[in-house]
């Protein structure tokens, strides 16, 4: 096996090998989220103030659709397998394309907009998978780091500049918005005809592999599963819901820049601190990340603009610890290959995000009602602290007989703990 490249050398040298068709899917991995983001961030503001639905009809639409896009994923992996890469993309592509064109249909007709919200989720949740798994075909060990890291970065970069980019025109603007977005896509998608095929058959696992005859929940680590959801529910309470609360005390440009202070945090910190997180025991990350998340969420109660931009870096921070450690823990704990493991933890992300659209959409529906909307966080906040000890009795209960993990007396993973497996966020 090659050895891995170390430092900044290393990944221009890793990086240099992409040839025509891996550098067109980099530039889509910025260009889809790019289109999604001058959107999507927005939408419970376009529900609410141009749609005129109820805040708990938008929490149930947000949940819904939340948890198509991140459940979604295990599909979109079976998909793939059945019928290659290169066709699923153009699918999920044709599908998300379609659902823009409703959206920018229900400016005249609003019930479509329901649809179209999820017709866009349902294309999110197939492409991904293909989209990693195309990137890293026939890549050794040695490189697939730097070729993940590559693709991450340009997801958030697409995700940062997309609402900074929308801000000023959600509101006043939002037909010429939707058709941006749909215009970008239909490019995207016809990009995506002229990748190469490939020749052998897409599949992560054959018929005789490690995971046949097996469904796709067998094996799962339940406390990574658990604590993937729980820190799922409570950051897309930031996610679902700070668009009406920034945009209400500061503006539709400002909140842009919140979000792109957030996912720049993403891409600069995350790769930088992976490896203190990896040598991190367990109990000590989910303490961290949900003290972060629980002190960006009541910082945000504040309400002014310095309190947006800190209660959005600190929920960062903590988002980085927990989303990242959580999926080291499952790849270590389950025997699963890579592919179902990161299935399986979508999936638990969709319940936790369905859940905060459902109960979020009703209690910051109270707290608007009552005047107080500060509280809604401050409730969230309070969330973190008292729901994370009970992740750690079902630590201490699901402690039975297992088949040994490589971890040490504190919990901490051991350097070999994913196999040459590179996890992604």
């Amino acid at each position: 096996m090659a050895d891995r490249p170390a430092g900044p050398a290393g990944l221009r040298a890793a990086l240099g090998t992409l040839d025509g068709p891996l550098r067109f899917l980099l530039l889509s991995s910025f260009l889809i989220p790019l289109g999604s983001f001058m959107v999507l961030p927005f939408m419970s503001v376009f529900l609410h103030e141009r749609l005129g639905m109820g805040l708990g009809t938008v929490g149930v639409v947000l949940a819904a659709a939340s948890l198509v896009q991140f459940s979604g994923g295990i599909a979109g992996g079976a998909l793939a397998e059945r019928i290659g890469l290169r066709r699923t993309m153009l699918w999920a592509l044709t599908v998300r394309t379609a659902g823009f064109v409703g959206l920018l249909l229900a400016l005249r007709w609003p019930p479509l907009a329901v649809g179209a919200l999820v017709l866009t989720c349902c294309g999110a949740a197939l492409y991904l998978p293909a989209n990693k798994a195309y990137l890293v075909r026939g890549v050794d060990d040695a490189r697939r780091p730097a070729f993940l890291s590559a693709g991450n970065a340009a997801l958030n970069a697409g995700m940062a500049v997309g609402p900074l980019i929308a801000g000023p025109f959600v509101l006043s603007s939002p037909g010429y918005l939707f058709l941006a977005a749909t215009a970008l896509f239909v490019l995207v998608t016809a990009g995506h005809a002229g990748l190469p095929a490939g020749a052998a058959p897409e599949r992560a696992e054959g018929p005789e592999g490690p995971g046949a005859g097996r469904g796709l929940l067998a094996g799962t680590a339940v406390l990574p599963f658990a604590a993937n959801a729980l820190a799922f529910y409570l950051y897309f309470h930031f996610q679902h819901f700070l668009a009406m609360y920034a945009v209400e005390r500061a503006s539709g440009t400002f909140y842009s820049l919140v979000l792109l202070l957030c996912f720049t945090l993403v891409v600069v910190v995350q790769p930088l601190a992976s490896d203190a997180i990896r040598r991190m025991p367990y109990p000590v990350a989910l303490a961290a990340g949900f003290a972060g998340l629980a002190a960006g969420l009541a910082v945000l109660a504040l309400g002014t603009r310095p309190a947006l931009l800190a209660g959005g870096a600190l929920i960062t921070l903590g988002d980085i610890v927990l989303f990242l450690k959580n999926d080291l823990e499952a790849l270590a704990r389950s025997p699963r290959s890579d592919a179902v493991v990161f299935g399986q933890q979508r999936l638990g992300a969709g319940i936790g995000a369905c859940a905060s659209g459902v109960l979020g959409g009703q209690l910051y529906g109270l707290s608007e009602r009552g005047g107080h909307t500060g509280l809604f966080w401050l409730l969230a906040a309070a969330q973190c602290l008292l729901l994370p000890p009970l992740l750690l009795a079902l630590r201490s209960r699901a402690a039975g007989p297992h088949h040994p993990q490589p971890h040490d007396d504190e919990g901490a993973l051991r350097p070999h703990d994913t196999n040459g497996r590179v996890p992604g966020r």
